[in-house]
């Protein structure tokens, strides 16, 4: 501050000599003294007036703005920690997004092979059923037609056995003597 006062003085009695130099008639850098004097009164006094009314003013409008400035520096930098916060909590939730996504997928997929499985097992199941209620139908047919084969070669046994004899043989007993012929004939077979 001191050298600005300083230098301001400086500056001014060098613009004051040209002035003093006119009035004289002599040359521009020759100086008059009494102008001088009262240029460098005036000066002091106007720099006493601008230092007791205007000085703090300007003082408190540059502190003021530095003040404003360091506000906007902390308010900024509270905006970038709250972004690097928020960023920071976007990764983590879209990390938790993604891994409750895989989650859910390998879940999905997981019940789909359940399914598919227990879809198998039970197709597996019904052609296993399928196929012994097929067996168990084959052989009930296949008894049945022994069943109509024993009581055919019966009627034919017992219609040959009646040529030969010559009488017809259709009773009830002749009927069961053959069948018990044929039913020792058959566990041999």
């Amino acid at each position: 501050m001191k050298k600005s006062i300083a230098l301001a003085l400086g500056l001014l009695a060098i613009a004051a000599l040209p002035a003093f130099a006119a009035e004289q008639g002599g040359g521009p850098l020759s100086p008059e003294p009494g102008l001088i004097i009262w240029t460098l009164v005036i000066f002091i006094l106007l720099v006493a007036i601008l230092w007791k009314f205007a000085w703090p003013q300007v003082l408190g409008a540059v502190e003021a703005r530095e003040r404003r400035l360091e506000e906007q520096i902390a308010e900024a930098e509270r905006n970038r920690a709250e972004a690097a916060r928020l960023l920071e909590e976007q990764r983590r939730l879209l990390a938790e997004s993604r891994s409750a996504a895989a989650a859910t997928m390998a879940e999905a997929r997981a019940a789909a092979e359940r399914e598919r499985t227990l879809a198998l097992e039970k197709t597996k199941q019904e052609q296993e059923e399928l196929l012994a209620r097929a067996r168990r139908e084959i052989q009930l047919e296949r008894e049945r037609a022994l069943e109509t084969l024993r009581r055919e070669t019966v009627d034919i046994s017992l219609a040959a056995a009646s040529k030969l004899i010559g009488e017809r043989l259709n009773t009830d007993a002749d009927r069961r003597i053959v069948e018990g012929y044929l039913s020792t004939v058959e566990p041999a077979r």
